[in-house]
Protein backbone atom coordinates (compact mmCIF):
# COMPACT_ATOMS: atom_id res chain seq x y z
CA UNK A 1 0.00 0.00 0.00
CA UNK A 2 1.17 3.38 -0.58
CA UNK A 3 0.88 6.35 1.32
CA UNK A 4 -2.44 7.20 1.25
CA UNK A 5 -4.08 8.62 4.40
CA UNK A 6 -7.41 6.65 5.25
CA UNK A 7 -9.04 9.96 4.80
CA UNK A 8 -7.75 10.62 1.38
CA UNK A 9 -8.53 6.64 0.49
CA UNK A 10 -12.07 7.15 1.98
CA UNK A 11 -12.66 10.51 -0.49
CA UNK A 12 -11.26 8.50 -3.66
CA UNK A 13 -13.74 5.67 -2.48
CA UNK A 14 -16.93 8.04 -2.68
CA UNK A 15 -15.53 9.86 -5.76
CA UNK A 16 -15.32 6.30 -7.81
CA UNK A 17 -18.99 5.37 -6.13
CA UNK A 18 -20.37 8.81 -7.27
CA UNK A 19 -18.66 8.28 -11.08
CA UNK A 20 -21.24 5.66 -11.49
CA UNK A 21 -24.04 7.60 -9.94
CA UNK A 22 -24.01 5.37 -6.91
CA UNK A 23 -26.29 6.89 -3.93
CA UNK A 24 -26.74 6.68 -0.47
CA UNK A 25 -23.15 6.89 0.39
CA UNK A 26 -22.56 5.89 4.31
CA UNK A 27 -19.59 6.05 6.30
CA UNK A 28 -19.56 3.63 9.34
CA UNK A 29 -16.43 4.70 11.65
CA UNK A 30 -15.88 1.60 13.37
CA UNK A 31 -12.28 2.67 15.24
CA UNK A 32 -14.12 2.49 18.37
CA UNK A 33 -15.40 -1.00 17.95
CA UNK A 34 -12.98 -3.60 19.29
CA UNK A 35 -15.06 -6.56 17.83
CA UNK A 36 -15.24 -5.08 14.31
CA UNK A 37 -13.85 -6.54 11.38
CA UNK A 38 -12.43 -3.27 9.79
CA UNK A 39 -12.45 0.57 10.89
CA UNK A 40 -14.66 2.00 7.89
CA UNK A 41 -17.54 0.68 6.52
CA UNK A 42 -18.49 2.64 2.85
CA UNK A 43 -21.64 1.85 2.39
CA UNK A 44 -24.05 2.57 -1.14
CA UNK A 45 -26.77 1.44 -3.89
CA UNK A 46 -27.32 0.68 -7.21
CA UNK A 47 -30.54 0.30 -9.07
CA UNK A 48 -29.49 -2.83 -10.69
CA UNK A 49 -27.06 -5.70 -10.42
CA UNK A 50 -25.17 -4.56 -13.35
CA UNK A 51 -24.36 -0.75 -11.68
CA UNK A 52 -23.44 -2.50 -8.77
CA UNK A 53 -20.67 -4.54 -10.24
CA UNK A 54 -19.90 -0.81 -12.31
CA UNK A 55 -20.02 0.87 -9.33
CA UNK A 56 -17.25 -1.47 -7.42
CA UNK A 57 -15.11 -1.58 -10.55
CA UNK A 58 -15.51 2.34 -10.43
CA UNK A 59 -14.26 2.28 -7.15
CA UNK A 60 -11.32 0.25 -7.80
CA UNK A 61 -10.41 1.66 -11.23
CA UNK A 62 -10.18 5.07 -9.48
CA UNK A 63 -8.53 4.76 -6.45
CA UNK A 64 -5.70 2.44 -7.66
CA UNK A 65 -5.23 5.31 -10.74
CA UNK A 66 -5.28 8.13 -7.84
CA UNK A 67 -3.24 6.42 -5.36
CA UNK A 68 -1.59 3.34 -6.65
CA UNK A 69 -3.50 1.79 -3.69
CA UNK A 70 -5.10 -2.08 -5.08
CA UNK A 71 -7.94 -3.73 -3.30
CA UNK A 72 -7.50 -6.94 -1.51
CA UNK A 73 -10.02 -8.88 -3.52
CA UNK A 74 -13.72 -8.26 -4.69
CA UNK A 75 -16.53 -9.80 -4.08
CA UNK A 76 -19.94 -10.49 -5.23
CA UNK A 77 -19.87 -8.48 -8.45
CA UNK A 78 -20.71 -11.62 -10.44
CA UNK A 79 -24.10 -11.64 -8.64
CA UNK A 80 -24.39 -7.92 -8.01
CA UNK A 81 -26.79 -7.44 -4.82
CA UNK A 82 -24.17 -7.23 -2.55
CA UNK A 83 -20.41 -6.06 -4.22
CA UNK A 84 -17.26 -5.86 -1.27
CA UNK A 85 -14.24 -4.21 -1.86
CA UNK A 86 -11.98 -4.92 0.58
CA UNK A 87 -9.19 -2.28 1.27
CA UNK A 88 -8.39 -4.09 4.49
CA UNK A 89 -9.41 -1.83 7.73
CA UNK A 90 -12.60 -0.11 4.86
CA UNK A 91 -14.35 -1.86 3.55
CA UNK A 92 -16.65 -1.09 0.64
CA UNK A 93 -20.52 -2.54 0.42
CA UNK A 94 -22.30 -1.91 -2.21
CA UNK A 95 -26.12 -2.99 -2.31
CA UNK A 96 -29.06 -3.15 -4.55
CA UNK A 97 -32.30 -1.59 -2.05
CA UNK A 98 -33.72 -5.01 -0.95
CA UNK A 99 -30.51 -6.13 0.19
CA UNK A 100 -29.52 -3.17 1.80
CA UNK A 101 -32.82 -3.05 3.69
CA UNK A 102 -32.35 -6.65 4.61
CA UNK A 103 -29.20 -6.56 6.34
CA UNK A 104 -29.11 -3.04 7.56
CA UNK A 105 -25.94 -2.58 8.23
CA UNK A 106 -26.26 0.87 9.90
CA UNK A 107 -28.78 -0.12 12.32
CA UNK A 108 -26.07 -3.41 13.11
CA UNK A 109 -23.62 -0.95 13.68
CA UNK A 110 -25.72 1.90 15.25
CA UNK A 111 -23.20 2.22 17.95
CA UNK A 112 -20.67 3.68 15.73
CA UNK A 113 -20.25 6.59 14.20
CA UNK A 114 -22.10 6.76 11.31
CA UNK A 115 -21.72 10.12 8.34
CA UNK A 116 -24.42 10.10 5.24
CA UNK A 117 -22.69 11.47 2.35
CA UNK A 118 -25.02 13.66 0.18
CA UNK A 119 -26.18 12.31 -3.37
CA UNK A 120 -24.76 14.37 -6.71
CA UNK A 121 -27.79 14.13 -8.32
Amino acid sequence: MTDTTTTELKDLIIEGIHNRKGHGVTVIDLTSIESAAASYFIIAEGKSSTQTAAIAESVEEHVRLSSGVKPYGIDGADAGDWVIVDYGDTWVHIFLPDTRNRYKLEELWSDAVITEVPDLD
